[in-house]
C-alpha cells in the first residue's frame, strides 16, 4: 500500500517518439542500458559523462512505487559525488553512523560504525530509493543540457533480444508499435527477476531462505526514537522473531517483522494485521501506514556477468538479503566498476578482454557480500534448536563482554570490497605502507584543507605521490594519467595514517574508480607504465 504524497514524481521521462522508430532500417547504438532504475540510469550517467552515446529502455515512465531500499553507504554516496549528485542526497537523507543491538528488552551493545574523523561523508544515510532515483535522473537532466549524449526512454519495453558476435538486436514495444534496434553492446540492470536474463536462458545459482519478513513503512509525526539503526533479537513485543527499526526522511520509519515461512502473504498485508504488529512494538502512538511489502532473504547470483556482448549489473547479476544495506550499495559499485572499463573499450583504448575483469571483480565482490548476507541469515534465523541456543548464548555473552560482539550479526553492513591478488592488481612495493590502502583497495577519503582527498582524484588515472617527485603527466596509448603532488603541509595527519604509515614517501597509481593499482616508496616509471598496462587490460603480467 501507499499513498499519493509518497509516490514523489512519479514519470520522470514520459514516453516521447524517437527517430530510431522512424529509421529505415535499425539503427545501431554504442551502448543500450535494458532498465531504468537506480543502477540503470546510474550507468548511463557514468557513460555519458565520458561522452559515450548510451540508451537507457524502461518500460516505465520513471520511479517506481514503495521505498525498497533505504541505506546508502558512504561509498556509494562517494561514487554519486563524483558524478555530480551526492549533494542533494546528503541534504535529504537522515544520516546515522550508530546501531543498537536488543535482546528481548535488554540492549545488548551498541556500534560506531565510522568512529575516525576526517571523512566528507557518513557512514550510512538513510533515504527512501524512489528520492535517490529521483536525484539520479535529475543530474542526468543537468548532463543532457551540457551536451552528454544520454537518452531516458520511458515506455520502451524489451520483448526479445539476439546476441551476435559483435552486437546484440533488440525488439522493442512502444506506445506506438514496435521497432528495431541495435547495440554494440547491452547492459543488463533490469532487476532481480531480469526479462533479460529469462530471454538468454540465464539464471541464479546460490540459496532462497525459508523465512519471510515484513516491510512497515510508516509515518510518525512525534516519534521518540533517535536517528539510529535498532535491531531486536526476539523482542519483548512478540511482533516478529526479530524486528528492525530505521528512521528515513519525511517523518516516515522502516520496520522489518520477521514473520516465519509458512505463512498468509494475503492475510498478513492486511491493514488491521499490520497495525496489530506495530501496536504490540509501538503501543498508543498515532502513525499512518505508507507502504508495505513481503520479502524472503535471497542469497544467489549468475554464475557469469558478462554473455558476450551483453553485461549484467545490479540485481539482475546478484540479490542479497536486505539486512546489511548490500543491494543497492553493491549495485552502485558494479556501475563504478563497468564504467570506465567499457568506456575505454568503446574509444577504443582497451581491448574487450577487459570487460572479463567486470565479472571476476564484481563476482569477488558479490561472493563476499553473500558470505556476509548468509552468515546474518544464519544467525538472525536460526534452524535448529542447537544453533538458536548459541545464538542467544552468543547475545548473553556480548552483552557483558566485547570479544563477543563481533559473533553478533544482525546484518553486516556494506562496505566495499578490496580485489587482492585479482588480475588487475599491481604490486605493493611500499614499504611501511597501511594496510587498508594495499593494491585493489577503495582510496579512503582524507580531509586536504577545505576539500577532501577523494573530490582531487577525477574520474581518471591519477598518479598520487606524497613526498616524491615524478613527471607532471604520465599516460600509455592514449589513456592520460593526472598527478596529485602532495607535499610537506599538505600532508595532513589523516592523510599520513591513511597513505603513508611507516613510509617517508609514496606514489600510488589509482584507477578511474579511485582503487589503487599498485604503490611504490618513490617513482619509477617503467613499473608505473606497466601497472597502468595491466590495469587496462593490455599486459597479463
Amino acid at each position: 500500500m501507499l499513498d499519493d504524497r509518497y509516490s514523489l514524481a512519479f514519470r520522470l521521462y514520459p514516453y516521447e517518439r524517437s527517430a530510431d522508430q522512424d529509421a529505415a532500417t535499425p539503427v545501431r547504438r554504442p551502448v543500450v542500458v535494458m532498465g531504468g532504475g537506480p543502477i540503470g540510469v546510474a550507468t548511463a550517467l557514468d557513460l555519458g559523462l565520458q561522452g559515450i552515446p548510451v540508451v537507457v529502455l524502461d518500460d516505465h515512465e520513471g520511479i517506481g512505487m514503495g521505498s525498497r531500499a533505504i541505506c546508502f553507504a558512504k561509498r556509494t554516496l562517494e561514487i554519486a559525488d563524483r558524478y555530480g549528485c551526492a549533494a542533494p542526497m546528503l541534504d535529504k537523507g537522515v544520516v546515522w553512523n550508530v546501531g543498537k543491538v536488543f535482546h528481548d528488552d535488554r540492549q545488548i551493545y551498541d556500534f560506531n560504525l565510522l568512529p575516525e574523523d576526517g571523512h566528507k561523508f557518513p557512514a550510512f544515510i538513510n533515504l527512501q530509493q524512489p528520492y535517490f532515483e529521483k536525484f539520479i535522473v535529475e543530474r542526468v537532466r543537468q548532463a543532457q543540457a551540457e551536451g552528454a549524449p544520454i537518452e531516458l526512454r520511458g515506455k520502451n519495453r524489451v520483448d526479445r533480444v539476439e546476441v551476435r558476435d559483435d552486437h546484440v538486436v533488440l525488439q522493442i514495444t512502444t506506445p506506438e508499435g514496435p521497432y528495431t534496434l541495435e547495440a554494440e553492446w547491452l547492459i543488463g540492470c533490469d532487476g532481480a527477476s531480469s526479462p533479460l536474463r529469462g530471454m538468454l536462458g540465464l539464471d541464479f545459482e546460490g540459496r532462497v531462505f525459508q523465512d519471510s519478513f515484513l516491510i512497515a513503512d510508516i509515518r510518525m509525526l512525534n516519534a521518540n526514537f533517535p536517528t539510529e539503526r535498532w535491531f531486536w533479537f526476539e523482542p519483548w513485543f512478540k511482533s516478529g522473531a526479530s524486528t528492525l527499526l530505521h528512521k528515513q526522511p519525511d517523518d516516515v520509519w522502516r520496520i522489518d517483522f520477521q514473520i516465519g515461512w509458512g505463512v498468509d502473504r494475503k492475510e498478513e498485508l492486511k491493514e488491521e494485521n499490520i497495525r496489530k504488529r506495530i501496536d504490540a512494538m509501538l503501543g498508543k502512538v498515532e502513525y499512518e501506514i505508507v507502504w508495505s511489502s513481503i520479502y524472503t532473504f535471497q542469497c544467489r547470483r549468475m554464475k557469469q556477468f558478462r554473455h558476450g556482448r551483453v553485461i549484467f549489473a545490479g540485481d539482475a547479476a546478484h540479490q542479497v538479503s536486505p539486512f546489511g544495506a548490500r543491494g543497492a550499495n553493491s549495485g552502485i559499485q558494479d556501475v563504478d566498476n563497468l564504467g570506465w572499463k567499457l568506456g575505454l573499450v568503446v574509444q577504443g583504448k582497451a581491448p574487450d578482454t577487459l570487460l572479463d575483469s567486470y565479472h571476476q571483480e564484481r563476482a569477488y565482490g558479490a561472493d563476499e557480500n553473500i558470505l556476509n548476507s548468509t552468515r546474518a541469515t544464519d544467525f538472525i534465523t536460526p534452524k535448529s534448536r542447537m544453533s538458536h541456543i548459541f545464538r542467544n548464548a552468543v547475545l548473553d555473552l556480548a552483552e557483558q563482554f566485547a570479544f563477543a560482539r563481533p559473533l553478533v550479526n544482525s546484518g553486516r553492513l556494506s562496505v566495499p570490497c578490496t580485489y587482492d591478488g585479482l588480475s588487475l592488481t599491481g604490486e605493493d612495493a611500499l614499504i611501511g605502507g597501511p594496510a587498508r590502502t594495499r593494491p585493489g583497495s577503495p582510496c579512503p577519503d582524507a580531509p586536504m584543507g577545505e576539500a577532501f582527498l577523494l573530490g582531487q582524484l577525477g574520474g581518471g588515472f591519477t598518479l598520487l605521490t606524497l613526498d616524491a617527485d615524478a613527471p607532471e603527466e604520465l599516460g600509455d596509448d592514449g589513456i592520460p594519467v593526472t598527478r596529485l603532488a602532495l607535499y610537506g603541509a599538505d600532508l595532513t595527519d589523516a592523510i599520513r595514517a591513511r597513505y603513508l604509515g611507516a613510509a617517508t614517501s609514496a606514489v600510488y597509481l589509482i584507477r578511474p574508480d579511485q582503487h589503487v593499482v599498485a604503490r611504490w616508496n618513490t617513482y619509477d616509471q617503467a613499473a608505473t607504465v606497466a601497472a597502468l598496462r595491466k590495469s587496462c587490460g593490455k599486459d597479463a603480467a
